[in-house]
């Protein structure tokens, strides 16, 4: 582990994520379970986690979300953190990261004008089914007016 949080090591974890085995893939992982959270706020560990959300599928993927439930509001303000959860909506299906969706329900607007929260919000629109983010649209045009003259808010509209 400590070599995920390690200005090189980071980056041995990640290529031996990408050209490992499945089983080999499957254990680094593995390695990660009770850490997800602290390491997609760590500076060199967020990326050994997008990684990971990257080349791990299926149960094994659902278990590295499951620890950022929870934590999604920190992730998101989180300038290493919500590029993680970036990552889990682009790569992740729709049902695993309904939690992150549901988070965001009713702050919509504070988080469509934070420098991260906006960037969240534009992947979930961009990857998400209608029915998923059908309540979150429904909070952005109600704040379209005070979203579209802010530095952030105007690329979530």
């Amino acid at each position: 582990l400590s070599l995920m949080t390690d200005l090189f090591g980071n980056y041995v974890v990640q290529k031996f994520m990408e050209r490992g085995t499945e089983e080999q893939r499957a254990a680094l992982a593995r390695s990660m379970r009770g850490r997800v959270f602290a390491l997609s706020l760590d500076m060199y560990g967020c990326r050994v986690v997008q990684k990971a959300i990257e080349v791990i599928e299926g149960e094994l993927q659902a278990a590295l979300l499951q620890e950022l439930e929870g934590h999604v509001m920190k992730c998101v303000r989180d300038q290493n953190g919500n590029h993680v959860i970036q990552k889990c909506i682009e790569r992740a299906p729709g049902h695993t990261v309904q939690f992150i969706v549901d988070d965001f329900l009713g702050h919509v607007v504070p988080l469509a004008t934070h420098p991260y929260g906006c960037r969240v919000i534009q992947r979930i629109l961009e990857n998400c089914r209608h029915h998923q983010v059908n309540m979150m649209l429904n909070e952005i045009v109600d704040s379209t007016k005070d979203l579209v003259h802010d530095q952030y808010g105007n690329y979530v509209v």
